[in-house]
């Protein structure tokens, strides 16, 4: 656990001078040569974070004290007004008065380094002989941090205020000027008073203080962390659970504490624990929740439920079964099905479900939202056919497409890619490919994931997409959890710009020198709908030219090309192709026709076709078949209209790699001949 700091305030920078003297001395005892000290002179970067503190006399007199700030200082220059160059130099932690008449006023801070460098910044200056007025204070609870509030004030006639934060006895002000926001963080959870005072150059100042709340709220994600949330589990069914210390810091569980539940002898079949959570859990965007577990068996029910804060009847339950034995495992549960216009507070975990306590202790964390494991996704590059073009940098070796070094587990395909991290290259060396007629633009499920084989468990494997021209990139790191055998990586790109990617880069062991270790990937993968065709339909066949020739078999009649018996809606084209189907015929009747050129699979996915059937619901099949039918592939579509045209799209994505050149198509496939006549068209490619 970080600790916080108590408050954040300018830095008085009381000591540098004197340690910028000593580090001299030090250059001088210990440089061999006067280039050496000129080399470290030159590197010193120019003074930051400069500003002032004004603090002045409430009697009338104009004395104002200036008390100048800024990190990398040696000293400082003060131009009391900006625009003349009546100025006095002022050392680390010093001060330096003047007096000045009514009035608005610049003041120039100059911040001096040791070698010359400087900074400057222009801070406004009130002096008012008026007691101040109107005094208005903004408290703002940060965004980024629970425990932080930002303040700022106004007031008429106020040249500064002060700031007292309500939470140290005997508390020194912190100076607020004009135009500025200061920012404190407290150690605890709380009610505070924060007094603002608001002063000008005369007796007569005016305050506010206000009470804020500062709250930490338990809510997603989990993860065990933070000492200043309140963990308190509620157990039930003799189970206890508490937070511990990780007991096995290994594999995709990193953290220092996890959650721990004890099953005893005595416990009961739906023993447990919850976490009330402090904010509803939002299941607007994402509707699964995962949690990492670790179980000293496997094939134990793990059931996790959520609940309503005051309604016990409002809940939904969903359950894992555990797959390996004393390791950590994400789970990923489902919650699409829980009625979602419900707020759901309390989480509720069960480990064993359904068998009595074994005096067993189970441990979990990291309990979030997440995307869903039951998304569809797409290959987007296998390795089984045309090998892409790879460009490595960063002096890695070659990547190149070899054979599976172990098949197995999950991942049984013939072929992989090879990544050489070669000795010596960079941190940053890599790989990448460009995408061949299509993109990856995300829709729907943001993800993208591929199979991946490491010799080592624990480095960090970045994806990175680009557009065409590297204008737009995102990327996104995993570690390994195995080694020496394959394992499913995946990424959540859900922050990724919108973009058209093109370009895939892959870096193994990323922030490490090469070390020579050869890594390998395979099966990548995209979430359904962000592969985009960067190519037109290709037209398979349209039956306006000369018509090729069809075999029927299984006793129907022979096609016929004739004139489009209703060129409306989705095909106004002027020749279809007529199939009647003979009555009587065979369930599996059809025909098919040969094309001169294989299809081409490799750079489209789909089959269109249009149809027009006499009934809905009718099975109209599309078979593909290579030259002497040794290898096919075949799909089914419904008809979803009835005498009209419709477009039905094919998937034949998992179609086996092959030369297909005979189309096959069936007609209420199933189901005998009965006369009825159905009508096809516009065979084309897509994606």
């Amino acid at each position: 656990m970080v600790s916080k700091p108590r408050i954040l305030k300018k830095i008085k920078m009381k000591t540098i001078k004197i340690i910028s003297i000593l580090i001299v001395t030090l250059f001088l005892s210990s440089c061999e040569k006067e280039s050496d000290i000129f080399n470290i002179l030159e590197s010193i970067d120019s003074p930051t974070n400069i500003s002032a503190d004004f603090f002045i006399t409430q009697d009338n007199s104009g004395l104002v004290k200036i008390s100048p700030n800024g990190e990398g200082v040696t000293q400082f220059e003060v131009y009391f007004e900006a625009e003349n160059e009546d100025f006095a130099t002022v050392g680390i932690g010093e001060s330096v008065e003047r007096i000045y008449t009514e009035g608005n006023y610049q003041v120039k801070i100059v911040g001096l380094s040791l070698n010359g460098n400087s900074t400057e910044v222009l801070q406004p200056l009130v002096v008012s002989f008026l007691p101040p007025e109107n005094l208005v204070v903004t408290i703002e609870n940060d965004p980024a941090n629970n425990f932080q509030i930002n303040v700022s004030a106004t007031a008429d006639y106020a040249t500064m205020f002060e700031v007292y934060f309500g939470d140290v006895e005997n508390e020194e002000a912190t100076p607020l000027m004009v135009d500025e926001t200061i920012s404190h963080i407290y150690d605890e959870v709380g009610l505070y008073e924060v007094k603002v005072i608001a002063i000008s150059g005369v007796d007569g100042a005016i305050e506010v203080t206000e009470t804020i709340s500062i709250l930490n709220p338990l809510q997603l994600p989990i993860d065990f962390e933070d000492a200043s949330l309140d963990y308190s589990f509620i157990d039930f069914g003799n189970v206890t659970s508490s937070v511990v210390d990780n007991p096995d810091v290994s594999g995709n569980n990193q953290s220092l504490r996890v959650g721990q539940s004890i099953k005893p002898a005595n416990a009961e079949v739906w023993g447990g624990s919850y976490l009330e959570l402090d904010d509803p859990i939002d299941f607007s965007s994402l509707v699964n929740l995962s949690v990492n577990v670790w179980s000293p068996e496997s094939g134990i029910i793990v059931k996790l439920k959520v609940e309503n804060a005051t309604n016990p009847d409002i809940f939904y339950e969903s359950d894992l079964v555990v797959g390996s034995p004393n390791t950590w495992e994400e789970l990923n549960f489902d919650f699409s099905g829980a009625d979602l216009t419900q707020e759901y507070h309390q989480v509720v975990i069960f480990f064993d479900f359904g068998n009595s306590g074994t005096d067993a202790t189970y441990y979990f964390d990291d309990i979030k939202l997440v995307q869903s494991d039951s998304e569809v996704f797409e290959s987007f590059e296998d390795f089984e056919g045309a090998t892409p073009v790879f460009t490595e940098f960063g002096n890695i070796g070659a990547t190149q497409v070899v054979s599976n070094p172990d098949l197995g587990g999950v991942n049984n395909t013939n072929n992989t890619a090879q990544l050489d991290n070669a000795v010596g290259s960079e941190v940053w060396g890599g790989t990448f490919f460009e995408l061949t007629n299509q993109v990856i633009d995300f829709a729907g499920v943001k993800r993208i994931r591929f199979k991946s084989y490491s010799p080592f468990e624990g480095k960090v494997v970045k994806l990175k997409l680009e557009n065409a021209d590297a204008s737009i990139t995102h990327e996104v790191d995993m570690m390994t959890t195995v080694a020496n055998t394959w394992e499913q990586l995946t990424y959540d790109f859900i922050d990724a710009p919108d973009a058209q990617y093109s370009r895939i880069v892959v870096f193994y062991d990323f922030g490490n020198v090469g070390d020579g270790s050869l890594y390998f990937f395979d099966e990548m993968e995209v979430g359904e709908g962000a592969l985009v065709s960067t190519s037109p339909p290709l037209m398979i066949e349209d039956f306006e030219g000369v018509a090729p020739s069809f075999t029927e078999f299984g006793g129907i009649e022979a096609p016929i090309v004739m004139s489009n018996p209703d060129a409306t809606g989705v095909n106004t084209t002027a020749t279809v192709v007529s199939q009647l189907k003979t009555s009587g015929s065979q369930t599996w009747a059809g025909s098919f026709f040969e094309v001169g050129t294989p299809l081409d699979l490799d750079s489209y996915n789909n089959i269109s076709v249009m149809t027009y059937a006499p009934i809905t619901g009718a099975v109209i099949k599309l078979k593909l078949e290579n030259a002497d039918a040794s290898i096919v592939h075949e799909v089914d579509l419904l008809s979803s209209v009835s005498n009209e045209w419709e477009q039905l799209v094919y998937d034949f994505s998992g179609a086996p790699a092959a030369d297909y050149t005979r189309i096959v198509i069936f007609f209420d496939f199933g189901n005998p001949g009965d006369d009825s006549i159905y009508y096809y068209d516009e065979f084309q490619l897509t994606n």
